[in-house]
């Protein structure tokens, strides 16, 4: 791995988790960069829509010292698309099987584009109270969560993951993107072709439309669990063109 990034002013790797997880589905991913000695800090993304989470994920960036660059994994990639047209300090974005929306476009929307997303069958509906009443919210039904969104993840740990994992609000789906940041900024992406959960056709799509160095592998949605490396050297990748 290259060592420009130990360099002061070096970027932050900032990392941000989607939808039906929490910031521990980086910690593979996270171990290596501090091994190798780059700045790294994993952001916890609320899932309430992306208005709220992108204004919370851009004062996280905001409150970082120093250039940042953004990772997303999955539904977080269309937090950073929105959050990082809204800190100065952002250098480049990193997506992970992960959505890169364009302005006015849902993820709703772009769900129901993909041939390969089985998602929207696997979701279950429940409810969240908020200061007006309430709001929709989904998780993903346990009894298909493995084969949705984690198909190359031992039986026993993506059940664990089933139990554990965050429900994301309606409005994580419903709202539109404003401003998004890859038109702007330098992109990267790791796409798994065995996503079912985002797509892996309409997440090639997104990052071939950005502009993004594009690497592809045989993985699931959750490719930052099962190959920690790979996402780790696409991220080295990003920061070595951005040191140059």
């Amino acid at each position: 791995m290259s060592t420009a990034t130990s360099r002061p002013g070096a970027p932050t790797v900032v990392l941000v988790h989607g939808a039906f997880a929490d910031s521990s589905s980086w910690n593979g991913v996270a171990a290596r960069l501090l091994a190798a000695g780059v700045a790294v800090k994993a952001v916890p993304n609320p899932l309430r829509g992306i208005a709220e989470d992108a204004a919370y994920v851009a004062s996280a960036f905001q409150q970082t010292q120093g250039p940042v660059l953004a990772v997303g994994h999955s539904y977080g990639g269309a937090v950073i698309t929105n959050a990082a047209s809204r800190a100065d300090n952002v250098v480049g974005l990193v997506y992970v099987a992960a959505f890169a929306p364009d302005e006015g476009e849902t993820l709703m929307d772009i769900e129901g584009n993909s041939k390969d997303s089985v998602l929207t069958s696997a979701l279950v509906p429940v409810q969240y109270p908020t200061a007006s009443g309430t709001e929709a919210e989904f998780l993903i039904d346990p009894a298909k969560f493995r084969d949705a969104f984690a198909a190359d993840v031992a039986p026993e740990d993506a059940a664990v993951m089933a139990v554990t994992q965050r429900p994301a609000s309606s409005l994580a789906f419903s709202t539109p993107t404003t401003n998004p940041a890859w038109k702007k900024l330098p992109s990267w992406a790791a796409v798994a072709t065995g996503d079912k959960a985002a797509g892996s056709d309409v997440v090639l799509h997104m990052a071939e439309r950005a502009g993004a160095t594009i690497t592809r592998t045989e993985a699931s949605h959750v490719v930052m669990v099962t190959q920690p490396q790979l996402v780790t050297d696409v991220i080295m990748q990003a920061l070595d063109a951005l040191s140059r």
